[in-house]
């Protein structure tokens, strides 16, 4: 009962419909008393030898009526019972989808994306069965057992009901173990579940890499090993479940030994007629599916206990990232200091950027190099605030960046990130993601920017091709072009590039770099690459490693100073050449 309590928020917002619609199962199981009675009253009657053609037409119109209220009011309660676990689905689905969207980097490393669809999907499903068909088989196996109950007391004889009765007990003390058997066995179901999901998603996102290395066997059998575990797992669930099903009709069983050995005694001694006995045994006939309601009650209460906890865990975690609601609501922009002392990620020892400094004008470009894992993208997650556990400030304009709304703050920043996601949308939508209700020659005007326009039109259908999941349809160049065009189309006060610019050739690079200088010249830009001609341009050049700033300057003083930029502008220089020197 304790999901019940847990729900109650939900069961008071909306507790017209379940007035109505328990209001409709009570009276069902009201009128289903009569065919029993009316049957009793019929076989007394000609055992009686008093029936009559108009006293048999009457009593089969009674039930005819009684057919026909039944079958209106079970419309009633199933529209608004059904409609009501609906709806749950619907919140908890709104608020679960709402919490993935503010919820920061952290997370995300805890939970796998497998993990979080089993969630959305198995959790919620067991949650609304709770408010439908938890509602009904309460209903059935305690308000229409009840009333059945009674309609034997009052109808028949309350010793013969007494004695019918005894096996119950038997049922409720049995059932209650079990259900906390089922709770836990359901539990780990669904973890089971989550494995199988992470596994799932895993496999399919990364088969271009298990046919590359030929580990499709391997893969197999990994995935056949968290098969059978998820099956396990459902097996002791269904085993539990199982014996419900056999306890009720054991408890049935013995309810109809006893009440015809007692019933057969009080009717030969005329305690009762042979009408109310017949009525007795429709009555406990009646008792049968609230009996099974009861096994099936249990299920659907630990089942939804079970995913509800879980659910909440996802609900109940906090954001790293504290939004000021009364911060600033104007969009950032100004000179950026960036002054970071030391940062670490969250579950590490070491830190990952230590003693960053450098201030970047309004209109200027920064340039970040190094060697793969140096930290470049660390600086930049700090700006974007996946993580503000740092010490230290990063002034953007006038204020921190704490100090902006998460809104005004992240508008005026265009991410251009290492793992170029597009969604499966057209070409069109991807580019004007960020700005839907932008026109077809805005989107033009920046798809010729980010040098993808002449591309885009050799596609069959132009701007309207759909993209595929993750953009498997282009290259990746392509793909990286694209999502430049997105974040220039917000035109953004900061413009930041993480190794956008990896996956096309020399030519193309110099042609988008020459757009951005033509076309941004009062914005701000950084730009983070292993590729040097990228950053050639820029005002200063940062070159990290493990963290820390190694070397600073233009160009033209990097190349003076003979350090770790000179050599490696050098070696690409080489490389290049001997990668033209091989075309030709």
């Amino acid at each position: 009962m304790g999901v019940f309590k847990k729900l109650s928020w939900f069961f008071k917002q909306e507790k017209k419909t379940y007035f109505i619609g328990v209001g409709s199962l009570i009276l069902v199981a009201i009128i289903q008393l009569l065919p029993p009675r009316v049957t009793g009253i019929v076989v007394d009657h000609i055992a009686n030898h008093t029936l009559t053609s108009r006293s048999l037409v009457i009593w089969i119109g009674l039930l005819v009526l009684s057919a026909l209220v039944v079958y209106l009011l079970r419309y009633i309660w199933r529209t608004n019972i059904w409609g009501g676990a609906a709806r749950l689905e619907k919140i908890m689905r709104q608020r679960l989808f709402h919490q993935f969207t503010k919820m920061d980097q952290v997370f995300y490393q805890k939970y796998r994306t497998g993990d979080l669809m089993a969630h959305a999907t198995n959790d919620l499903n067991a949650i609304q069965n709770v408010a439908g068909a938890g509602i009904l088989t309460f209903a059935d196996a305690f308000i229409t057992g009840a009333i059945t109950i009674v309609a034997m007391i009052i109808f028949v004889d309350w010793r013969l009901t007494l004695i019918a009765l005894i096996p119950f007990p038997l049922l409720a003390l049995i059932s209650s173990k079990l259900g906390d058997k089922l709770h836990d066995a359901f539990r780990e179901s669904q973890a089971a579940f989550s494995k199988l999901n992470d596994k799932t998603q895993e496999t399919i996102t990364g088969i271009k890499v298990i046919k590359t290395f030929g580990q499709e066997k391997e893969e197999i059998l990994d995935f056949e090993e968290h098969v059978n575990y998820s099956i396990e797992k459902n097996n002791r669930v269904n085993f539990l479940d199982a014996l419900f099903d056999p306890l009720i009709t054991l408890v049935i069983g013995i309810s109809y030994v006893l009440s015809i050995i007692v019933g057969g005694h009080f009717v030969v001694n005329q305690t009762i007629s042979i009408g109310q006995l017949i009525s007795f045994f429709s009555y406990i006939g009646m008792l049968v599916w609230p009996m099974f309601a009861i096994g099936r009650f249990f299920n659907v209460l630990q089942r939804g206990n079970a995913s509800y906890d879980r659910v909440q865990e996802l609900l109940q975690e906090k954001s790293s990232i504290i939004e000021d609601q009364t911060g600033i609501n104007t969009l950032a922009e100004g000179d950026l200091v960036y002054r970071i002392e030391s940062f670490t990620y969250p579950g590490d020892v070491e830190p990952s950027l230590q003693k960053i400094d450098f201030t970047l004008e309004k209109g200027k470009t920064l340039g970040i190099v190094g060697k793969t894992g140096a930290g470049k993208t660390s600086i930049l997650k700090l700006l974007l605030r996946e993580y503000d556990q740092y010490q230290g400030t990063i002034n953007f304009g006038k204020y921190r960046l704490q100090e902006y709304t998460l809104d005004a703050l992240l508008q005026s920043i265009g991410y251009v990130p290492q793992d170029h996601f597009l969604f499966s949308m057209t070409v069109r939508d991807n580019i004007r993601f960020a700005k839907p209700k932008a026109n077809q020659e805005l989107v033009e005007k920046i798809a010729k920017e980010a040098d993808i326009h002449e591309d885009i039109l050799s596609f069959t259908e132009g701007y309207d091709t759909l993209v595929g999941e993750r953009g498997v349809s282009l290259s990746g160049g392509q793909k990286q072009r694209i999502s430049i065009a997105r974040a220039l189309l917000v035109e953004p006060e900061l413009l930041i590039l993480d190794d956008a610019l990896s996956a096309v050739d020399a030519k193309t690079e110099e042609r988008i770099l020459s757009n951005l200088r033509t076309n941004r010249q009062e914005k701000t830009t950084i730009i983070s690459t292993h590729r040097l001609s990228s950053v050639k341009d820029a005002q200063e050049i940062l070159v990290i490693d493990e963290g820390q700033v190694i070397e600073r300057g233009t160009h033209q003083e990097l190349l003076a100073l003979g350090g770790w930029y000179q050599k490696m502008y050098e070696y690409q220089q080489l490389e290049d050449k001997v990668t033209a020197g091989g075309e030709e």
